[in-house]
């Protein structure tokens, strides 16, 4: 089934647009996964998840031609979720009486101010990658975005693996460059 047409089952609230879109990319969003959780049913929570997400989404949103980005950008959000609640309860017993102790002296976050550098981040950081090359934002993306080993991509784009590291280290260090001259602290 094509994308548009599963985009409409979800557009008309029709459940076998889940199904469809399990079917069509459920192998490659567990993938995904699998690549920060090593357990698997963990990993059919957060696919799970990132159908729901998208069930919500859609409307206001129609990706009828990325779907697949658009639900690997929910399932990748669904898993970093998940690894820093199950880091979070490893540290909360050591930090909630130190939390305690503190809260009368700490201000409470500006989430105005937060959201608002978060945005400017996002754009930056957007403005950034459409300035790279082709080669190197593909392989900057498949590390950053889709957690790919080093070995993997240096396989996908049929490079040598010091190349791989190379090309990402220095487009790191561009990216640092890049944020500091924006204004961002690193």
């Amino acid at each position: 089934m094509e994308d548009a047409q599963i985009v409409t089952l979800f557009l008309d609230r029709d459940e076998g647009g889940i199904q469809a879109a399990a079917d069509k990319y459920g192998s490659r969003l567990r993938q995904l996964g699998f690549r920060l959780l090593p357990d698997r049913l963990t990993v059919e929570e957060c696919e799970n998840d990132a159908y729901l997400l998208a069930w919500d989404s859609i409307p206001p949103h129609q990706p009828r031609d990325y779907l697949f980005p658009f639900l690997a950008r929910l399932m990748r959000h669904t898993v970093l979720d998940r690894c820093r609640a199950l880091t979070r309860r490893r540290q909360i017993a050591r930090l909630t009486a130190l939390t305690r102790e503190l809260e009368d002296c700490l201000p409470g976050p500006d989430h105005t101010q937060a959201l608002v550098d978060a945005l400017a981040l996002g754009e930056s950081l957007n403005a950034f990658l459409k300035a790279l090359p082709e080669e190197e934002r593909l392989i900057f993306l498949r590390r950053y975005w889709f957690f790919d080993p080093i070995a993997d991509i240096a396989r996908r784009y049929d490079l040598g693996q010091s190349k791989v590291k190379t090309t990402l280290f220095r487009t790191r260090q561009r990216l640092r460059d890049h944020l500091t001259k924006e204004g961002f602290t690193v």
